[in-house]
């Protein structure tokens, strides 16, 4: 059962599947909700971010919901158009109301929920493979409802925890405008052993004339360049650059702006690659580093309860290709030890690396020396994602497992493929051309898999989100919940009492998200598990 919610000028009006409506007052509403998710409706609205905090600070969790915006970008990719903007806003304005409009011009302008359901079920339903496309829109919304909900609880954080770590690695906090100890002493050190005078080591391009004028020959700063070279000065300098990442991207400041009352609440994107996989919108959620993961740790009584789905891409590949032969090799938890007893490669981390480049295009090096190797034992595989290459550099579009479908190269790579083919073109236009094709091929290439691995995930977010659910044992903070989401795994927070219903319902997810999003495959997902109380032991 589906229930819409409307803004009108005049409140909230709430439209069942019969076409049967009803206005509801906005300081109501999350007691009307409460009062029907008996019912498990499907609440359908036009932005989850917007409509769904609100419920959840009145103590309200929805189990289903169809989120307009997220299903008109996945319709708006397969139908090639520009997504809709005009959706208006639901906002808290005052502490006894819950919900209201920015203004009256958002209440106008936002088009009407019941309407764009309509169209978007028209537009599924006409869809070749309606199911899946379905299937998509139901995943990636309720992908937004674990999303607002990991902002709500947060992620556990010990922010002395923080602040110790800090200093162990770069002293003592400093008063502003000054580098702390350790990047001081290390600028230092730099500058002595380069020897060339005043060294800006904290400017790219100074620092690169700086490296020059003490005779090395460098175009960046980048880590992997500075490595290849023997100099004193290198050793120093790329530690300078470590700690300085980790001060400019999880230092101090961060840890004020983002850690309150023990938690660290970033906001997630679902969607927000083009691939579908997620984004965040400040914090740097995806992006935590190693440094700082001993600061990530449970409450006394809880556990953090930390899965990866084993090679994730690659096993998509073999479910989307139908490689029986790759299906084999990773019938155990390892897969490119899998590939290895094979016999179709040496040592796992040419596994490894072949498969990494497969997917994303790689080559040269190490990739471009066993990707024929690969060819041979997984054709299939190999073929699927080489067809994906070849469709994109001819400017054609492709698609995911569920019919996520990857954009049309621009204008620009349009003409500039044709100025390549015309009589007057010279070597340089087709030279630029082909490399352009070849790119958007690595685009397209990577797009399938990657986009599929995504449809995975979330399957399997929703079915742990499900799983963990027991509306009589109180509010969702109360109970095992979802705190973490990083493109191949969960994090989920739970009292110690219930981390063993926990595993299972990781693993028997990930289970069913195989069947969801492939039917009947002989591809395994397997999913590692650690119970720890720092997110630094999971690994």
């Amino acid at each position: 059962m589906h229930i819409v919610v409307d803004r009108r000028p005049e409140g909230l009006a709430v439209v069942d599947e019969s076409g049967a409506e009803a206005l509801v007052p906005a300081e109501s509403f999350a007691a009307h909700v409460r009062e029907r998710e008996a019912e498990h409706p499907r609440w359908v609205w036009t932005d989850t971010a917007q409509w769904y905090p609100a419920l959840l600070r009145a103590g309200v969790r929805v189990e289903r919901c169809h989120d307009l915006r997220l299903v008109d970008a996945i319709l708006a990719g397969i139908e090639g158009r520009p997504p809709r903007t005009e959706w208006g806003k639901a906002v808290p304005v005052r502490a006894n109301t819950l919900f209201d409009f920015d203004s009256g011009q958002d209440a106008r302008t936002a088009p009407s929920a019941p309407d764009v359901f309509a169209e978007q079920r028209a537009a599924i339903a006409a869809q070749p493979s309606p199911g899946r496309t379905a299937l998509l829109a139901a995943a990636e919304s309720a992908g937004a409802l674990a999303a607002a909900e990991m902002e709500f609880v947060g992620l556990p954080w010990n922010a002395e925890a923080h602040h110790q770590l800090l200093v162990e690695a770069l002293g003592e906090r400093p008063p502003p405008g000054r580098r702390p100890p350790a990047l001081e002493r290390l600028a230092g050190e730099v500058e002595a052993l380069l020897d060339v005078g005043p060294v800006p080591i904290d400017s790219p391009p100074e620092l690169v004339k700086s490296l020059r004028r003490a005779g090395l020959d460098v175009q960046s700063t980048r880590s992997w360049e500075l490595k290849k070279l023997d100099h004193p000065a290198i050793a120093p300098l790329l530690q300078y650059k470590s700690l300085s990442r980790l001060l400019t991207a999880n230092g101090w400041n961060w840890l004020e702006e983002w850690v309150h009352d023990g938690r660290f609440r970033p906001t997630f994107v679902p969607g927000g690659v083009v691939t579908g996989r997620w984004a965040s919108d400040g914090g740097g959620a995806l992006q935590l580093p190693k440094q700082v993961r001993s600061a990530v740790q449970a409450d006394a009584g809880w556990a953090l309860v930390v899965a990866d789905a084993a090679q994730l891409e690659p096993r998509v590949l073999a479910a989307l290709s139908g490689d029986a032969a790759m299906a084999q090799a990773g019938a155990g938890v390892d897969l490119y030890a899998g590939i290895v007893a094979s016999g179709a490669v040496e040592s796992r981390e040419h596994a490894k690396v072949g498969m990494l480049g497969a997917m994303y295009g790689g080559t040269t090096g190490v990739s471009a020396q066993v990707l024929p190797r690969l060819a041979r034992s997984f054709p299939r595989a190999i073929g699927f994602v080489e067809a994906a290459a070849r469709a994109g550099e001819r400017g054609e579009r492709v698609e995911t497992r569920l019919g996520r479908t990857s954009p049309r190269p621009g204008a620009e790579w349009r003409e500039r493929q044709s100025m390549a083919s015309s009589d007057g073109a010279g070597e340089a236009d087709r030279a630029r051309a082909r490399s352009e094709s070849r790119s958007w091929g690595r685009f397209t290439r990577n797009f399938v898999v990657q986009g599929t691995a995504a449809e995975w995930a979330l399957s399997w977010m929703a079915g742990v989100r499900r799983r963990l659910w027991q509306p009589e044992l109180g509010p969702i903070e109360q109970q095992p919940h979802l705190v973490f989401f990083l493109h191949d795994e969960l994090m989920v927070h739970a009292p110690l009492d219930r981390v063993d219903e926990v595993q299972a319902a990781l693993h028997d997810a990930a289970f069913d998200a195989a069947r969801i999003v492939f039917g009947a495959t002989p591809v395994t997902f397997p999913v590692t598990v650690a119970v720890v109380q720092r997110y630094s032991d999971a690994k």
